[in-house]
């Protein structure tokens, strides 16, 4: 009889522990390319994601927070294993990060059958966007082809005549030269996919060089992006022709490159030159944090860590359904304000934002960011019709 009272004691303890919103600690599993060229890359995401957690007493929900960080390498084998290792033996309540959009590719099945929250900050390829969408699977960062389509729009407006393509051969490299084309209708002189983690690209520029367009787009993140625009600026071809890009000029490169990027355009969903009170607090929070000012990569871990508080808020940190918890990080992304402005998730949980056109110039001596315009408002991407969810 003794026991027994004890036993209903403890029992009645814990459902009390329960009813009030008492669970364990949150434990995040953070996946991204912390070595080699694409390094930078999944550094700003660690940065970014810790920068929120920081702010918030290290809680997310009001549960202590742990984050589990792994690098992926920019290999698919290994992101695969990693999301696994994070499901099966680390247990993890959420994921993030999720690397490139071949990473998050081969990672997508396990992810989907776990039904455990994923949260991308890096990508957004066109599959996952459409028939591949899932309940429990989304993107914070954009889905491939926005930026790109707002160069498109960007470059169309503009009246330019011929433009020469030029990007990485893997999904996120097709997704991009696609979204330009959705939206620029003039003559497309060439259309050149080079090798993922390129440094060299000698033969590729000769070849521009000789097909003499009025201008050329190309998408390179990270280190790739540094090696391209130098090799443009050394061989005397920034400007002639008109240089634009999505994901090569940005905080991740522009330390590196200087004045070697002024004069070329880019599109994107956020530069560290928004004009709003969310993102004006982000920037000089995250340059007092780490001495640099932040990427777009940072800021979408930012917001997604901003996500995940509200989320488990409203589920008082239980994470045991999941499919309570994904429908709290859908409901999440109406509401939380946003470093980059507007902002909500779409029937395929990938964004509906603005995206921007930003100019390189030189201002006091030095390179700057300016704001050129807005080409795409509140767009929604090209895929989200194919998606079943609602």
């Amino acid at each position: 009889m003794k026991y027994n009272k004890i036993h209903q004691a403890v029992l009645a303890a814990a459902l009390s522990a329960i009813a009030g919103g008492a669970f364990a600690d949150v434990k995040i599993g953070l996946s991204a390319p912390l070595s080699g060229t694409q390094a930078v890359v999944g550094q700003e995401q660690v940065d970014g994601f810790m920068l929120a957690l920081e702010q918030l007493g290290g809680k997310l929900g009001g549960q202590a927070a742990t984050v589990v960080k792994e690098d992926d390498q920019l290999k698919p084998e290994l992101g695969n294993q990693i999301i696994r290792k994070f499901l099966e033996k680390d247990k993890v309540d959420a994921i993030v990060g999720l690397g490139y959009s071949n990473v998050l590719m081969a990672s997508l099945k396990p992810i989907v059958e776990s039904g455990t929250v994923a949260i991308a900050t890096n990508a957004g390829p066109s599959p996952v966007a459409g028939a591949s969408c899932a309940a429990n699977v989304f993107s914070t960062a954009w889905q491939n082809d926005g930026a790109a389509e707002a160069m498109g729009k960007y470059v169309q407006d503009k009246g330019i005549k011929r433009v020469y393509l030029m990007a990485p051969n893997y999904q996120a490299g097709k997704d991009m030269l696609a979204g330009f084309k959705r939206m620029y209708k003039g003559e497309i002189v060439d259309e050149v996919y080079t090798q993922v983690g390129q440094t060299d690209y000698s033969a590729e520029l000769a070849q521009l060089q000789a097909a003499k367009p009025d201008a050329v787009f190309a998408f390179y993140p990270g280190g790739m992006g540094v090696s391209y625009i130098r090799q443009l600026s050394q061989a005397g071809m920034l400007g002639k022709p008109a240089n634009f890009s999505v994901f090569t000029i940005d905080g991740t490169t522009m330390p590196a490159l200087k004045d070697a990027a002024v004069g070329t355009v880019s599109g994107a969903m956020w530069d560290a030159a928004l004009d709003t009170p969310e993102n004006k607090k982000f920037v000089a929070a995250f340059e007092a944090r780490y001495k640099r000012t932040p990427s777009e990569y940072a800021a979408t871990a930012y917001d997604a860590a901003q996500i995940l508080n509200v989320a488990l808020t409203k589920v008082k940190g239980n994470t045991a359904d999941k499919k309570a918890f994904a429908a709290a990080v859908k409901a999440a992304g109406q509401e939380f304000k946003s470093v980059r402005g507007p902002f909500k998730f779409n029937n395929n949980n990938l964004p509906i934002q603005n995206y921007y056109a930003f100019e390189v110039v030189k201002e006091g001596g030095k390179p700057a960011v300016k704001l050129a315009g807005t080409p795409l408002q509140n767009h929604s991407d090209a895929y989200h019709a194919k998606c079943q969810l609602k």
